[in-house]
C-alpha cells in the first residue's frame, strides 16, 4: 500500500481518537460544531478545487468528487469541533487570537508537509499563506456559528 493510503488511515484514526477526548458536557457542541463545519468546507472545498486551484490525486471517492473526502468531510471538522470545545472563552483577547494563530499555523504547517512529500495535495494556483488565511477564517465562522446557534 503506498504511502498516502497509509496518512489517509492515520488522520482517520487520530481524528477519531480525538472525539474520545471530548467531554460529555460539551458533546452538542462538538457534534454542532463538526456539522457547521463539514457544510463550510463542502462548499468552500468544492469551489477551490473546481476553479483549479488545489487538486487532489489520491483521494477516497474520487469518481464522486474531486475534494478530499477526508479533510474536508471530518478530519478539519473534527479539528473544529475540538477548537470549539477547548476555546479559551474566559482569556484574554490576545489568548484567544492565539489559539486561532496556532491552530492555523499547526494544520497548515502539516498541510504543506503532505503537499511537498505525497500526493495527497497538489498547489496548482495556492500557495500556503492562502491556506492558513481560509483555515483561519474556517475556524472563526465555526466558531461564530457555534456561539450564535447556543446563544441565550
Amino acid at each position: 500500500m503506498r504511502i498516502e493510503w497509509w496518512i489517509l488511515l492515520s488522520v482517520y484514526v487520530l481524528a477519531t481518537g480525538i472525539l474520545f477526548f471530548i467531554p460529555k458536557n460539551k458533546l452538542r457542541l462538538a457534534v454542532v460544531a463538526f456539522l457547521a463545519q463539514q457544510v463550510i468546507t463542502f462548499l468552500t472545498g468544492l469551489v477551490v478545487v473546481e476553479w483549479g486551484l488545489l487538486e487532489y490525486p489520491v483521494r477516497f471517492f474520487p469518481t464522486v468528487n474531486r475534494t478530499s473526502f477526508t479533510f474536508e468531510y471530518y478530519a478539519f471538522p473534527v479539528i473544529c469541533a475540538a477548537f470549539n470545545v477547548w476555546y479559551p472563552n474566559h482569556r484574554s483577547t490576545l489568548i484567544q487570537w492565539g489559539y486561532y494563530v496556532g491552530f492555523s499555523t499547526v494544520l497548515t504547517i502539516a498541510e504543506v508537509i503532505i503537499e511537498k512529500y505525497t500526493d495527497l495535495i497538489t498547489y496548482l494556483h495556492w500557495e500556503w499563506y492562502i491556506s492558513w488565511i481560509t483555515i483561519g477564517l474556517a475556524l472563526y465562522l465555526g466558531r461564530l456559528f457555534c456561539v450564535w446557534f447556543f446563544k441565550g
